[in-house]
């Protein structure tokens, strides 16, 4: 049983938030807490050659779909791919507006030593938005020199064969390592075994905030 009502799952790009916690999300909506997903890009100019610019729009939305989460629940924007920080001041607006229409108990992000400088910026301006609520990083381990591993979700194979469905959805996308199904499923029963489980996936804590109802 999550001590959240209402999370907020917060990716630089599509495909980031489930890479991250895709299995987290599946359990989460599984214990009928109320999940949203905002990316901040649908990096159209990542889409391989020949495909339409929408296609990872319309890939997020079959990902998202098999998570569980809502289609009003999730929220993608148009800004453009490894340009996110010339947008901080707006991006951080978006995010302000968000927190006031959402008011999510716990929020993830990417971790806040993460390498790529779109990561970088949403992590900076989610803190910002976010601070007075439980905030936790996720990894992404080919963008993270260092990574503190300080929370733990343990995780059912149910959960994590839901976040490799969903992540075959980005077939644009499907020539990426990350996106090996092996690869994966290895990061998962790394985790779960530095916690005695089968499967897991791991989060850096931020900030985490206890409330009465906790």
């Amino acid at each position: 049983m999550f001590l959240f009502s209402k999370a907020l799952i917060i990716a630089p790009h599509t495909d980031d938030g489930e890479l991250g916690c895709g299995a987290t999300i599946a359990k989460l909506i599984e214990s009928n807490v109320d999940v949203y997903y905002l990316a901040f890009s649908a990096a159209e100019e990542s889409v391989p050659q020949g495909l339409p610019k929408d296609t990872l729009r319309k890939e997020v939305k079959k990902a998202t779909e098999i998570l569980g989460i809502k289609d009003e629940n999730v929220l993608i924007y148009h800004y453009q791919v490894r340009k996110l920080s010339y947008y901080r001041q707006d991006i951080l607006e978006d995010l302000i507006r968000v927190r006031n229409t959402i008011n999510p108990d716990v929020v993830f992000i990417p971790t806040l030593d993460d390498l790529h400088q779109d990561h970088s910026t949403v992590a900076q301006e989610g803190l910002r938005a976010f601070k007075k609520v439980t905030l936790l990083g996720y990894e992404l381990p080919w963008n993270n020199i260092s990574f503190e591993t300080n929370l733990f979700i343990k995780l059912e194979e149910r959960h994590l064969n839901k976040k490799i469905k969903a992540l075959k959805c980005y077939e644009s996308q499907k020539h990426r390592d990350y996106l090996n199904e092996d690869y994966l499923r290895s990061l998962a029963k790394v985790r779960g075994v530095q916690i005695g489980v089968d499967f897991a996936e791991t989060f850096e804590v931020i900030r985490w905030v206890i409330n009465d109802k906790d």
